[in-house]
């Protein structure tokens, strides 16, 4: 058997299956058409733009790739201070505050450790 819920006992109800599925007299429906255009405009597929790429700029990567995977450039630097002083400077400042947390949080546990005094 199947059940509906009725809007206006608020109660559960017998039902036939194509009532149960399809409740408070929504019916399924099922267009062949499609829906009328919103723009007047039609879309314009990627492929069909014309292959400049002057608004992206120059592309960096076969250089960053020359950079990242050569074993020419011998040079013992890890992958992540290749390019120098910005490398640098964000691995410090990572190293920096993971320390200072770290210390912050060992620092906090031992206080949050010790009994408070009664006064």
């Amino acid at each position: 058997m199947y059940y509906k819920f009725n809007g206006f006992t608020q109660r559960l109800v017998g039902a036939t299956a194509s009532a149960a599925y399809n409740p408070q007299g929504l019916k399924p429906i099922v267009s062949t058409e499609s829906p009328a255009l919103i723009f007047g405009t039609t879309t314009k597929l990627a492929s069909d733009l014309p292959a400049t790429d002057s608004f992206l700029g120059k592309n960096k990567v076969p250089d960053l790739q020359k950079l990242f995977q050569s074993d020419l450039k011998a040079d013992g630097l890890p992958v992540h201070l290749k390019r120098g002083v910005p490398d640098k400077l964000l691995y410090r400042t990572t190293m920096a505050l993971t320390i200072g947390g770290t210390i912050y949080c060992l620092v906090a546990l031992y206080m949050a450790s010790q009994p408070r005094s009664q006064k």
